[in-house]
């Protein structure tokens, strides 16, 4: 078989929905009648071959994408199934970067939910051609009609059925395929893997002809001699049909719908002839661009070839406990074989390959290579991480990298005992190489590990393998706000120790100027002392003594910032002053000092960014108020609105939930650091109720 031939033969797709709309079933359904499985697992049981994690099988969702391989009408087709939860929405993110096609899932009686809406914007990002298909045609309230005017009112995209249900809830008997104009019966004794395949019944018919109708006239549009036969109202060559929907699929103009009901064996196998018949294969996908390593202006493209230089992406981390670090790679064009090198452009070092194997969830093959179009996984990989390209080292380039959201959550984690300390500082590199939105930090002000993700569900996930799987003992809590102190008013102050108590004393004597910097810097110290009054030497002893005094503040015990301090005046003794003794004279005068300058206490504010479709944006305004937030400006977008606010960090906390469940999943948003700012006094007031300042 020729390259050319392999190559459009191969099928990459990713299946991806809003949670709960049945992807794992259907991934489950197609490994079974694939013949890549011989029994089906359900996800209600904790027994689906994509659910392998103990915490998917638990909780009945997926969290990790899971891939596999299996085979359809002599083309391969590599499956990634996706989690649905918005808080693991870089699994869909990365799966989507290195996939041709994807197969969106809508369940029938929920119709367009709100993370169908994140993940075809996300598909809409890397342009991946889709096909949408409704499921659940079983269950009481299913709509198919509603769910399809649905899907055409929410997306820009000319959703169009390919198939229709003959009946639906409980009178769901069997699809009508709108190309063929048959009606498929699945016999149930055999779950599904056999079927008839019979003249429409004829109180449908004119309901099958009304959709066939509108199918036509969608394809017509992409293929003049069709439109010219459909005008004419002749007989279409049901080959052209195929090859129009084919076309205007893999260019994103069309999508086609079908129907089924994965749990009831119903629909599958016409599901996997549109995933042959409709999806691109990688040679029907542009070129890959990426850009030279010495000159980042400049694009290289890498044709999906055999015959061209090897490229691959990195684009899913994994920790197994049989083989170490597992590298998914998407290659993208020539050979990568086991036990050859490539470089790493980024890391800037070459990565020997092992090992390669053929996922199947959490089992694999060994191969001896993988070719252009193939999805695998490589053992052996040191210094890559998600997003890195691979390529052949005498040809580099560097491909088009990911981009994740920054966390938005943070919790403290404190190991039990000393043992834990070493694991848990070895469990979350692990954990922080296979999730790009994991981060990590220490919090030197308040000795904390704090662990940043992108929701409470993320953070409970990674905090159960860290006990789990890694086997550490650890204390999670909330982190604490690192609140600081600030002086507004410019104090004359004086600090003098003396302790002369027979022999040699103790002698240090100041007199500060201090007050709030000017420019926003944190500490400015100058001597504008004349003549001698104190030496020279001592003077860098003064400003320690001034620096240690700031790490404690005179309100609450927050380091204090944004301080000017000037060394005007002071006396010294030829036998008993030394360097301790004027240190520790300057952190009296400052304390001193800084009780009379006005102190005030500052909390970190944030640059918020929420994205909300139109119905709830009075809901969202309203709570971003009620958290003190400050509304800098909003910018509609499409279907939905930008909104710029600033908002204090301690306002912040459980917001992710709270944002959640006012726009029913649908607003995101993103948060960074952008300064520090005065607490207003009523909020002070509350923080220290009942303390004694």
């Amino acid at each position: 078989m020729s390259d050319t031939e392999r190559l459009k033969k191969i099928r990459n797709i990713g299946i991806m929905a809003h949670i709960d709309a049945g992807k794992t079933t259907t991934t489950e359904r197609i490994l079974f009648y694939t013949g890549k499985t011989h029994r089906m697992g359900e996800v209600h049981d904790g027994a689906a071959t994509m659910d392998w994690m103990e915490q998917e099988k638990e909780r009945g969702i997926t969290i990790t994408s899971a891939a596999t391989t299996c085979f359809w009408r002599d083309h391969t087709i590599n499956i990634i199934d996706t989690p649905g939860h918005v808080d693991f929405t870089v699994e869909v993110e990365r799966s989507l970067r290195v996939l041709d096609g994807a197969v969106a899932l809508f369940c029938a009686v929920g119709g367009v939910e709100p993370q169908s809406e994140t993940v075809w914007r996300q598909a809409d990002k890397y342009r991946v051609p889709r096909i949408a298909y409704i499921n659940k045609m079983d269950r009481t309230g299913a709509d198919f009609a509603h769910t399809l005017k649905m899907m055409n009112d929410r997306f820009a995209t000319n959703c169009v059925a390919v198939a229709i249900p003959a009946g639906e809830g409980e009178m769901f008997a069997g699809i009508i395929d709108l190309m063929s104009m048959k009606f498929r019966v699945f016999h149930e004794d055999s779950h599904g893997t056999t079927f008839d395949d019979l003249d429409v019944p004829d109180d449908m018919i004119g309901m099958a002809n009304e959709y066939r109708e509108k199918l036509l006239e969608a394809v017509a549009e992409y293929d003049d001699h069709l439109l010219e036969q459909f005008l004419h109202d002749e007989e279409l060559d049901p080959k052209e049909v195929l090859a129009a929907v084919r076309k205007a699929t893999v260019e994103s103009h069309m999508v086609p719908v079908l129907c089924g009901s994965s749990f009831k064996n119903k629909g599958i196998q016409k599901l996997l002839d549109c995933i042959i018949d409709f999806l691109p294969s990688p040679i029907d996908k542009p070129p890959v661009n990426g850009h030279d390593v010495d000159k980042p202006d400049k694009v290289i493209m890498r044709k999906p070839s055999v015959d061209e230089p090897a490229s691959a992406l990195a684009f899913k981390i994994m920790t197994d406990p049989y083989v170490g670090k597992l590298t998914y790679v998407r290659v993208y064009s020539g050979t990568v074989k086991a036990g050859s090198y490539l470089l790493n452009p980024e890391a800037g070092i070459k990565e020997r390959i092992a090992r390669l194997l053929r996922m199947h969830s959490n089992k694999r093959e060994d191969i001896s290579e993988a070719l252009a179009g193939d999805i695998v996984a490589a053992i052996g990989l040191r210094k890559t991480t998600t997003g890195d390209t691979l390529c052949d080292p005498k040809r580099p380039v560097i491909l088009e990298s990911m981009t994740f959201p920054e966390p938005v959550v943070s919790v403290s984690i404190e190991p039990r005992t000393k043992a834990d300390q070493e694991k848990l500082t070895d469990a979350l590199v692990k954990l922080a190489e296979e999730d790009p939105t994991f981060k990590v930090r220490y919090d030197e002000e308040t000795g904390q590990t704090i662990i940043s993700g992108m929701g409470e569900l993320h953070l409970e996930i990674l905090v159960d393998r860290l006990m789990r799987e890694f086997s550490v003992g650890a204390a999670v809590g909330k982190p604490s706000v690192a609140y600081k102190e600030a002086i507004t008013q410019t104090v004359e102050c004086e600090g003098r120790f003396v302790r002369q108590t027979g022999g040699k004393g103790q002698y240090g004597h100041v007199l500060l100027r201090i007050g709030p910097t000017d420019d926003g810097s944190e500490f400015r110290f100058e001597s504008t002392i004349v003549g001698k009054t104190i030496p020279r030497e001592f003077i860098p002893a003064v400003e320690q003594g001034v620096r240690g005094a700031m790490l404690n503040g005179v309100l609450a015990g927050y380091p204090i910032t944004g301080v000017k301090c000037e060394l005007y005046d002071g006396s010294y003794h030829e036998v008993d002053s030394n360097e301790m003794a004027f240190k520790v004279a300057g952190s009296m005068a400052f304390q001193d000092g800084a009780r009379k300058a006005g102190p005030i206490l500052l909390e970190p504010i944030m640059d918020v960014e929420v994205v909300v479709p139109e119905a709830y944006m009075g809901s969202v305004v309203g709570d971003l108020n009620s958290r003190r937030g400050k509304i800098n400006g909003m910018v509609p977008r499409n279907d939905v609105t930008v909104i710029a606010v600033t908002v204090p960090l301690s306002e912040m906390f459980g917001y992710a939930n709270t944002l959640r469940n006012i726009s029913q999943g649908r607003a995101v948003f993103t948060m960074q650091f952008a300064k520090y700012a005065r607490i207003p006094e009523e909020v002070t007031q509350k923080m220290f109720e009942g303390v004694k300042i």
